[in-house]
């Protein structure tokens, strides 16, 4: 298996509880909180680790709640590497309202890195030896951070023959597909935020995925659309990976845990459409699980012999 490297700029120590009804100006008494590890690079690593496979967490972290975040990845066995920072890492707070299922999610924005905070976390990836073969780099950027960061970082993924995979969104997620990536994963809404216009059908998706490709000359773009499954589309066509229905609990971590599976499968030596395909199935698995647990490896592989795929015809050449 190839190596693979998360990287997490804004980690976060994730709280989750509920409480029967969500009253406002009242004190609100919540069941015993849970506390995991969150951030997208990081849920990234954790479902890898929950497929079978393993990679290397790197995440800035500060303070008390850093620490947290360091114990509780020992706890779950995912291999990881903190870089200290001055700031306390940022909690965020989920809480079900038990009468009706929904969810209510609160993110902080996280910790003001200084220049040389956010050149270190580029300085360590650079650093690692032996170099990985795959980098993924999900997730918001914290305050202090550049808004090329992710651009940065290609450079460096291009220097080392890394192939780098991007999970962002905004004017991070802009700037990176400008920067040569190999893989962007974003949704309906940023691939509309990237084109500057509405996308009115999958065809209309597809012609502005390829414009993005040929421009920014990465290799490949997967549109995340939910219920829908994934559109991979790449320089040798597109396909439409159809979601298999599941029954929905939680659509907490369905993003992170379909990199993952692309990535591992990928690692694994699979090819981009079957990694495509076990990536929607992990996703799928992820929404039949409650609350921010993440995706399971027995449902992962059991929905991805269910997946359906529509194929495209290839790309012509200019």
């Amino acid at each position: 298996m190839e190596r693979i490297v998360t990287l997490t700029m804004n980690p976060s120590l994730d709280i989750s509880s509920s409480l029967e009804h969500v009253i406002a100006d009242r004190k609100l008494r919540c069941n015993s909180p849970r506390y995991e590890p969150g951030g997208g690079g990081i849920n990234v690593s954790r479902a890898i680790k929950r497929l079978g496979g393993d990679s290397f967490a790197l995440f800035p972290a500060g303070g008390t709640f850093g620490q947290m975040l360091h114990h509780l990845l020992d706890q779950e066995e995912v291999q990881h590497y903190p870089i200290l920072i001055e700031e306390p890492i940022r909690e965020n707070i989920t809480i079900l309202e038990e009468s009706n299922g929904r969810q209510f999610r609160f993110g902080m924005p996280g910790p003001m890195l200084r220049e040389t905070e956010w050149k270190r976390c580029i300085g360590t990836l650079a650093a690692l030896d032996p170099k990985p073969d795959y980098v993924v780099a999900s997730g918001s950027l914290p305050p202090g951070a550049p808004e090329d960061f992710y651009a940065q970082l290609a450079q460096i993924a291009q220097q080392f023959q890394i192939k780098l995979i991007v999970d962002t969104s905004g004017e991070p997620l802009r700037l990176a597909s400008q920067s040569g990536v190999y893989l962007l994963k974003p949704n309906m809404n940023e691939m509309q935020s990237l084109a500057g216009r509405e996308i009115k059908n999958e065809l209309e998706l597809e012609g502005t995925a390829r414009e993005i490709i040929e421009k920014g000359k990465g290799e490949a773009i997967v549109i995340s659309l939910g219920a829908g499954g994934a559109l991979l589309v790449s320089k040798e066509g597109c396909e439409h990976v159809r979601a298999p229905t599941v029954p929905i609990k939680s659509r907490i971590g369905a993003g992170d845990s379909m990199v993952a599976g692309i990535v591992l499968s990928l690692a694994n030596g699979k090819s981009l459409g079957d990694a495509v395909r076990f990536g929607v199935a992990a996703g799928a698995s992820a929404v039949m699980t409650p609350g921010t647990e993440l995706c399971r490896r027995e449902d992962t592989e059991r929905l991805y012999d269910q997946i359906i795929v529509k194929t495209h015809e290839a790309f012509k050449g200019d």
